[in-house]
Order: C-alpha cells, then sequence, then structure tokens
C-alpha cells in the first residue's frame, strides 16, 4: 500500500511520515520509507544524518533504462518520461525486490528502509524544478507492483506543490498533516478541492495539538476528515534534538496517545482495498496530458503510443520480495 504524508511547510509531515514508518517497521512489516521533499530531511528525522544510497535523481537515466525492460512501446529512455505507463514487457517491482534498482538505491536510517530523490544542487538552479527529480519516484511508484500487507511511505514536498505532476495519484490514501491555525488547514483546503476531482482519499491529521481547544478548531475545520491527531511530544522534540536513540524500538518511549494515533493510521491504510484500475486510470489520463502538453513536441513522437491497451495493471512477473522478519506480538 502507497501512503503520502503532505502539508504546510513546518507542520510536521516529515516527523509523522519518519514516526509511521518506524511504526510499521516496529511490527514487523516489509516498509520502505521515500524522502520526496525537496528538504531531504528524513533520514534525519528516522535517526541518521543521512543514507548512503546514492539518490534517485541523479540515476533517472539507468532507472528509465531498467524499467522499460523489453517493453516495444518505449523507443528509448528519451522518449521515456515521468509519466510513461507500464506495459507488456516494462519491469514491474516489488518493495525491496531483489532487484538492481533496490540494491542500488535503498540505505536503511533509524532501522528503516529508505530511498531518497536528492537534494538541488548548484547544477539546478535557475534551470530545473524539483519535479525533475521527482519523476524518478514516478516512475518507481508506476512500475510498482505492491500488494497488500506492504507498505511504501512518501514524504512529498510541502503545500499543494504536488498536483504539478501526476505523482499525487500514485497513492492509496494521503494523510494531510495540519497545525491547529488558520495557516496549517488552509493546505487541507487546497488539496481537498483538488483530491476530490480525481476522487483521490485524503485524510487530515491534526498535529501539535496542546488541548481541548485546538482539537475543537481542527473539527470545525476539516470536519469527517479529522482521522485522528497528536499531542504535543517531548518524545519528539528529544528526538530531533538527537537525545533518542535510532532504532525502531525507540517507539515504546513514545507518549502513549501518540502511539495509538500511529495504529489508527495503520488501521486507515489497510482498511481499503487496492484498486488499481483507479491507478491506472490515472496514469494513463495523466501522461496523455502530458504528451500533449509538452512531451511530443520535446521527444519528437506520439507518446500516446505507449499507452498499453492490453496491459493489465497489478500483474506481470516481478522480482521476488527478500524474506521478511517476523511480525512482533505484543
Amino acid at each position: 500500500m502507497r501512503v503520502a504524508f503532505v502539508g504546510k511547510g513546518g507542520s510536521g509531515k516529515t516527523t509523522l511520515s519518519a514516526l509511521f514508518s518506524r511504526h510499521l517497521a516496529r511490527s514487523g512489516a516489509p516498509v520502505l520509507a521515500i524522502d520526496g521533499d525537496i528538504n531531504q530531511h528524513l533520514a534525519e528525522a528516522l535517526g541518521e544524518e543521512e543514507t548512503s544510497a546514492p539518490p534517485l535523481g541523479e540515476h533517472l537515466a539507468e532507472i528509465k533504462d531498467f524499467l522499460r525492460g523489453t517493453n516495444p512501446r518505449i523507443t528509448s529512455r528519451k522518449a521515456m518520461i515521468k509519466t510513461t505507463p507500464p506495459g507488456r514487457g516494462s519491469r514491474l517491482l516489488r518493495p525491496l525486490g531483489d532487484d538492481e534498482l533496490h540494491a542500488r538505491h535503498v540505505g536503511r536510517a533509524g532501522g528503516v528502509p529508505l530511498m531518497v530523490t536528492g537534494e538541488f544542487d548548484e547544477s539546478d538552479l535557475g534551470v530545473a524544478c524539483y519535479h525533475s527529480k521527482l519523476g524518478a519516484v514516478e516512475l518507481y511508484l508506476g512500475h510498482l507492483a505492491d500488494g497488500p500487507g506492504e507498505y511504501v511511505v512518501v514524504d512529498m514536498t510541502a503545500g499543494a506543490d504536488a498536483f504539478a505532476s501526476g505523482l499525487f495519484t500514485r497513492f492509496d490514501i494521503t494523510f494531510l498533516v495540519a497545525e491547529p491555525t488558520r495557516k496549517g488547514v488552509s493546505v487541507y483546503r487546497q488539496y481537498r478541492d483538488h483530491a476530490e476531482q480525481f476522487g483521490i482519499r485524503v485524510a487530515v491529521i491534526g498535529n501539535k495539538v496542546t488541548g481541548e481547544d485546538d482539537l475543537l478548531f481542527l473539527k470545525e475545520q476539516v470536519g469527517d476528515d479529522l482521522l485522528t491527531h497528536l499531542v504535543h511530544s517531548p518524545w519528539v522534540r528529544a528526538a530531533e534534538q538527537g537525545h533518542v536513540e535510532a532504532g525502531p524500538d525507540a517507539l515504546d518511549s513514545l507518549e502513549p496517545h501518540n502511539r495509538h494515533a500511529l495504529t489508527i493510521l495503520r488501521e486507515a491504510v489497510d482498511s481499503h482495498p487496492r484498486d488499481w484500475d483507479r491507478l491506472h486510470r490515472h496514469a494513463v489520463e495523466f501522461h496523455l496530458r502530458n504528451a500533449r502538453a509538452w512531451a511530443d513536441a520535446r521527444t519528437g513522437e506520439d507518446l500516446a503510443a505507449q499507452v498499453d491497451p492490453d496491459y493489465v495493471p497489478g500483474t506481470g512477473p516481478t522480482p521476488s520480495s527478500p524474506q521478511q522478519p517476523p511480525v512482533r506480538r505484543s
């Protein structure tokens, strides 16, 4: 299952991404965290300075070559854009599968497998937007044949910037982290209005709640979309200061209310089965939009031809997944 964390800058979405990834890893569930934020702080939030694995965004060309496999509809890496959907012959992936992409790009932070998009560097300034790096994440998710009980958690860019590409349609659920302030819920309204057009599941997580007044404000502003909330956390502050151990078991000391909130998040993720038809329909729609808007002209090809009408989403040969540790029982 694919989970996105979004929210206003400073809302705590990276912290929540890390907490939820740790929560899943602590249970023994197979989980892969992906840092898709321009600020690239997820490794630090997981308890490490950085991950040693090379960033996805710096190896986009090789990733394209690997994913297109023997798909005859994709003529070259140049013709493969971030929205190109898989078809017969494409390489499909399992989270943490035994393949060269995962072997090369998955590191670890705080006991959690982690892939990173990569930071902006000097060569990008003034000539590229961050979505050029996020294209690797979009292609990865587009070629992912994950199943129930497998989790991919993505820390997204702040604000409503995710709507600048089709990446926001690649998830089973989007958790929007909101502080109990007017600015905190403003991004929620933007996300809600855009997401409703595409049937995207959005659930709000209240964060930094200090009392009943804060909770009442969130309920008044977001209504039934408020899934749960986290209270002010001395544990999180200590972790941010480097005073908490990095492993998933460190969550044993997290405040009971906040640990329960993480359980509610997992229940929300697991409560709806994957809608492969919706995911693939959105993938094709946004690919055709990009083809018409810019990609046909840039590549000199009719990229609508990349859509395989006989491809069945969610099926096909995939690399085997590694043996996972047993689920912990409390």
